[in-house]
């Protein structure tokens, strides 16, 4: 029994060691296989651009046109909403963005869905909890065709602590 409880010590001594420089290994993944000249991944790039300045403009409009109806996200606050609730919290002038860096690091296709994975950098107005401040925050995002048209259909997005 002691036996089994040392090794356990011990691996878990040395998985913490490593943990932090596996972390940031996993922070550099980049998509090699992305092809720029892809007139779809040239698609979703403009899209995701259109959906940061939407922010930015606090343009619920836009951010409408671009989300599928059925949209959902598991935003930064830990809470799971809809399309018309994220909406109206922009509308609100709750959810509020006034400085929004975003960088996409994976981009992959399967058939007409597309995922977008990355981080960004965004600071908070509004009535938000962190108003004031800038965070960054890990992302991934679900594209599909329809309609003939590319729209978000679902989103998830968290802060990263800081260390």
């Amino acid at each position: 029994m002691k036996r089994i409880a040392m090794m356990l010590l011990v691996t878990t001594i040395s998985a913490a060691g490593i943990l932090p420089f596996a972390r940031a290994a996993c922070a550099q993944v980049t998509d090699h296989s992305a092809k720029m000249d892809d007139p779809a991944e040239q698609e979703i790039r403009k899209l995701n651009a259109q959906e940061v300045e939407a922010f930015l403009q606090n343009d619920p409009k836009s951010m409408a046109r671009l989300w599928s109806d059925d949209f959902v996200v598991t935003n930064p606050l830990n809470k799971f909403v809809t399309k018309q609730q994220v909406l109206g919290m922009v509308e609100s002038g709750f959810l509020v963005i006034t400085a929004y860096d975003r960088q996409i690091e994976y981009l992959r296709f399967y058939g007409d869905t597309a995922i977008v994975a990355g981080n960004e950098t965004v600071k908070w107005g509004g009535r938000m909890p962190n108003a004031g401040k800038t965070e960054h925050l890990r992302f991934t995002a679900v594209w599909m065709k329809q309609a003939a048209r590319w729209q978000e259909v679902a989103r998830h997005a968290n802060i990263v602590p800081e260390q």
